[in-house]
């Protein structure tokens, strides 16, 4: 048996791809509630990085030969107040409201500007 230290996994920060960064902030920060945490300074701009509570993306220009599409679980205390947080700044489908799964979480989904798929979660079972 292996006894010596291990590193832990304690978060993770996704880069998520964009064709148009400048659309990218604005439907990030103004639609989905997150605060843009930093610029990488060049110009035009090519890696930001978004924080909302303690989820952390980063996102950087793509070439269209370079974009495909990203699917995201992020995990929420509740999905039901955000739902209805996005459906305010028309961000979510009214049509596609949180369910329960069959699978024991609680859940809706969208996408973003560039066709990345972002769901955000509970757990049930905790």
């Amino acid at each position: 048996m292996d006894t010596s230290p291990r590193a832990s996994f304690t978060q993770v920060q996704p880069i998520l791809g964009t064709r148009d960064i400048e659309s990218a902030i604005a439907f990030y920060t103004q639609r989905l509630g997150f605060t843009l945490a930093f610029r990488d300074g060049s110009t035009p701009t090519n890696y930001v990085g978004f924080r909302r509570d303690q989820v952390e993306l980063h996102m950087q220009f793509q070439y269209e030969h370079e974009m495909q599409g990203t699917r995201l679980r992020l995990v929420v205390n509740d999905p039901d107040a955000l739902f209805a947080e996005y459906l305010e700044k028309q961000a979510a489908d009214p049509a596609k409201p949180p369910k329960d799964t069959p699978w024991g979480t609680r859940e809706f989904a969208l996408y973003d500007s560039d066709g990345n798929a972002l769901t955000f979660y509970r757990d049930l079972k905790r």
